[in-house]
């Protein structure tokens, strides 16, 4: 488990890095590569989280649901949290590529900075958005106590969205930058 979170690491800087060891002549296609570079970034580690931490919530869900069959709906509200951290994703990169005018043209006179902006804001909402999965174990755990016990099943989304608030933090800060560099 520490190799993965090691590699996980080393790979985030090496992505961080990027923007900054490609010395290069400010040209707009340079530019608007290194911002579809972000809108992957953000959309691919967002869904990649996301699908985890469905997938440990779902797994709960299945089997809760197979003794209960009645507690659908409620199990269903805690199973589809953690995939709100991949529509921050998509948000990122639909507002990245409004603001470099890759969708409905116009956008800003793009600027290397903005390209490399656009790299480390799409690492910025993808890492914290890895927050899906410890939201997915979260509500795994309050899929099995509402099977216990349907009354806590309020109390259970309060304690699944709490992982949620750093994605949420990731999304805002990324939107301050788009709109500090003139992306937004």
């Amino acid at each position: 488990m520490k190799a993965k979170w090691r590699m996980l690491v080393v790979g985030a800087m090496l992505l961080m890095a990027l923007p900054f060891a490609m010395a290069q002549e400010e040209n707009t296609d340079t530019i608007k590569t290194d911002i579809i570079m972000g809108c992957m970034i953000a959309i691919a580690i967002t869904g990649i989280a996301s699908a985890i931490g469905l997938t440990l919530a779902g797994t709960s869900a299945v089997a809760v649901t197979a003794e209960k069959p009645e507690l659908f709906g409620r199990l269903l509200v805690l199973q589809v949290l953690p995939m709100t951290q991949s529509v921050y994703g998509l948000l990122t990169a639909i507002l990245l590529m409004m603001g470099a005018g890759l969708l409905g043209g116009g956008g800003a006179e793009l600027t290397t900075l903005m390209g490399s902006g656009a790299v480390l804001i799409g690492i910025i909402v993808g890492l914290t958005g890895l927050s899906a999965i410890n939201q997915g174990m979260v509500a795994s755990a309050s899929i099995a106590s509402v099977g216990r016990n349907p009354d806590v099943a309020a109390r259970g989304i309060i304690f699944t969205v709490m992982p949620e608030t750093i994605a949420i933090f990731g999304l805002l800060v990324a939107i301050l930058l788009m709109t500090g560099l003139g992306l937004l």
